[in-house]
């Protein structure tokens, strides 16, 4: 890859492509990611809904210092765990991104977790009307007064529709539906079904999906989640716990934050902690395994093994995938 002919060659990837990699937690992305960039004269590109959150490194699995300084990374810790994040915002930056990557050459690698992330950039997403900011007020006033589960219950009688697909506990979405049918007099779900805007990425894109057995995959999960205890993940939370922040937050919702605040005040032990926190994080997985192989059907799938090294099968096939299928 040293020699004039090979530096020729990687210089063409980033004229016009762009490199998509999704896969569950745990699964390897990051790490094939800096592999593939260094050897594509790529730039990786977050698209991981909760390691935009600067306060949260390891609980997240961002890449650490000594990985991004491997390759050059975009959009990750961009901002505060107190501030929401959404999709629109993400779609926004990336554009950005993406926008300089080409235009110094480069391959954008865009990776991450977030399906949604994905969809957005490659389907576009639905056109909902901007909520006033009083109506939204009014709302976060409405879920302080009645909780998570009463603003449930007053959700089911204006958007039956909409709180049959949401869960009691889940407070920004139910808070998110009720300033929806409250500003525009129609359901989320009506929205959502919609037209799409135009997809944000145009051709050519590349995406690939990673792919564990499930028994392996959960291994890698359980021994992650563990090592991250001891590589500073307790204090992470414990300073997000000192903080008072909404737990609606997005970044409230990272996993291992529920279960280690519970810890950080004596409520249960250690072990407890660890295990409820990975048990969730083997359930996430899952359901992004579901979402992938549900949504992303069309993408290439590439299946691995524990035992396997990027560089000598993964990195060669999705730089020869590039080249011999532009799209």
């Amino acid at each position: 890859m040293c020699t004039r002919d090979m530096t020729d060659q990687e210089r063409r990837y980033g004229m016009d492509n762009t490199i998509l990699i999704a896969g569950p937690t745990a699964s390897g992305k990051s790490g094939l990611a800096i592999e593939l960039a260094r050897a594509s004269n790529g730039i990786v590109i977050n698209a991981d809904s909760m390691q935009v959150y600067r306060e949260l490194r390891v609980l997240t699995a961002r890449p650490s210092a000594d990985e991004e300084a491997a390759a050059p990374h975009r959009l990750y810790g961009i901002t505060s765990v107190a501030a929401p994040f959404s999709v629109g915002l993400w779609l926004e930056r990336v554009q950005v991104e993406i926008a300089a990557a080409r235009q110094a050459g480069r391959l954008p690698i865009i990776v991450g977790g977030t399906g949604l992330y994905f969809q957005a950039l490659t389907e576009g997403m639905a056109k909902i009307p901007v909520i006033p900011e009083h109506v939204r007020q009014a709302a976060r006033a409405r879920l302080s007064e009645l909780g998570p589960a009463g603003l449930h219950a007053a959700l089911a009688e204006r958007d039956p529709l909409m709180t049959g697909r949401l869960t009691p506990t889940d407070s920004q979405r139910l808070v998110r539906a009720y300033e929806v049918i409250e500003g525009t007099g129609l359901s989320l779900a009506t929205w959502q079904q919609q037209a799409a805007t135009t997809a944000v990425l145009a051709p050519p894109w590349h995406g690939f999906v990673l792919t564990w057995p499930r028994e392996q995959l959960y291994h890698r999960c359980d021994e992650r989640l563990a090592a991250m205890l001891d590589q500073g993940a307790l204090d992470e939370v414990a300073d997000l716990a000192a903080m008072g922040l909404d737990p609606g937050l997005p970044a409230m919702k990272a996993l291992g934050v529920a279960e280690l605040i519970r810890y950080s005040r004596g409520e249960i032990g250690r072990a407890q902690a660890l295990a409820v926190a990975q048990q969730a994080t083997r359930r996430y997985a899952k359901r992004q395994m579901t979402w992938f192989r549900n949504k992303m059907y069309s993408w290439m799938s590439i299946y691995l093994q524990d035992s396997e090294s990027f560089s000598e099968r993964i990195i060669p096939l999705i730089l020869k995938n590039i080249l011999t299928h532009p799209q």
